[in-house]
């Protein structure tokens, strides 16, 4: 297997300490760079003369970077990649200029799924705050709606349906697995106005919410989103936050968007603050599976 010659961690990147020392395995150079770029000319400089670097979600590498970077052949997102059009590397151009791009899928989704069902025990049971409705209640018998349904949507709709809730879902397309274990599809519409609870589980700068749905929804519902990012119109979802008896709920301040600060601290949201995907098992994950993309990339090269 042959070796890169220089790869760059060009900013701060969720590797573990065996996974970093393994690095030096598969490169003749290798470089951390603890913090990030100060702007896009800082991160040129940073990866000049690297035939290989790593990103994490949080680095934009767009065309005017890519191009620059005359020995760039692989880049690897320290992240999840659940598409091109969702992702911080432009692809699309990448793929011109014949350089690989590798992500992770399926490292912190069972953690994303602990909270979600933590979080509506708690505001079911009236555990740590004000109860929702006159009694405790189960989560059996409770109207679940999942917008996305792949992979942490499909973990929490699993483990909801496991205590006996009655979860729908929409999506792009109907999935026949869903539909024997008894999960069934719905317009997006009719999915809002029947569910109590919502979850919008969605690739990042995936926006399906908007004042129509939030009519739609309607008042006196719970709402969850743990999506990298915003899944609904920060104006409508603010609107739909005012009107008495709407709850929501999300892990990190991204799902907020720009007006976290200006949301976040009302008495009705219940934002953690933090990821609930990236546990001690979730760093580990990622890191493997991020090495062994550029294992298979370098073993791949040396067979051709």
């Amino acid at each position: 297997m042959r070796k890169f010659k220089k790869l760059v961690a060009a900013a701060p990147v969720n590797l573990v300490g065996w996974a970093r020392e393994e690095l030096k395995e598969y490169a003749d150079e290798v470089v951390f760079y603890e913090e990030a770029p100060a702007d896009g000319q800082e991160l040129i400089e940073r990866i000049k003369g690297a035939d290989a670097v790593l990103v994490g979600f949080a680095t934009q590498m767009g065309k005017e970077i890519l191009r620059q970077a005359e020995k760039l052949e692989y880049v690897g997102m320290i992240c999840s990649l659940y598409s091109e059009e969702s992702a911080n590397v432009d692809i699309a151009f990448a793929r011109t200029r014949d350089i690989v791009v590798k992500g992770v899928r399926n490292y912190g989704d069972r953690g994303v799924a602990e909270y979600a069902v933590y979080q509506l025990i708690k505001i079911l049971h009236g555990y740590g705050m004000p109860l929702k409705g006159e009694k405790m209640r189960e989560i059996t018998g409770l109207k679940v709606g999942m917008i996305g349904i792949g992979d942490s949507g499909g973990l929490i709709a699993d483990a909801l349906h496991f205590f006996g809730a009655e979860v729908s879902y929409f999506a792009r397309s109907v999935k026949p697995g869903r539909e024997e274990q008894g999960i069934h599809y719905k317009p997006l519409a009719e999915l809002l106005r029947d569910s109590e609870v919502v979850f919008t589980c969605l690739n990042k700068n995936t926006i399906l919410l908007y004042e129509e749905e939030f009519e739609a929804l309607g008042n006196g519902k719970i709402m969850f989103n743990t999506s990298i990012g915003p899944a609904a119109d920060m104006g409508a979802l603010e609107d739909w936050i005012r009107k008495p008896g709407n709850l929501f709920c999300c892990d990190m301040t991204e799902a907020l968007g720009d007006m976290s600060e200006e949301i976040r601290n009302r008495e009705n949201v219940i934002c953690m603050g933090a990821s609930s995907g990236m546990t001690y098992q979730a760093y580990e994950l990622l890191s493997r599976k991020s090495l062994d993309n550029i294992r298979a990339y370098l073993g791949e090269e040396d067979s051709l």
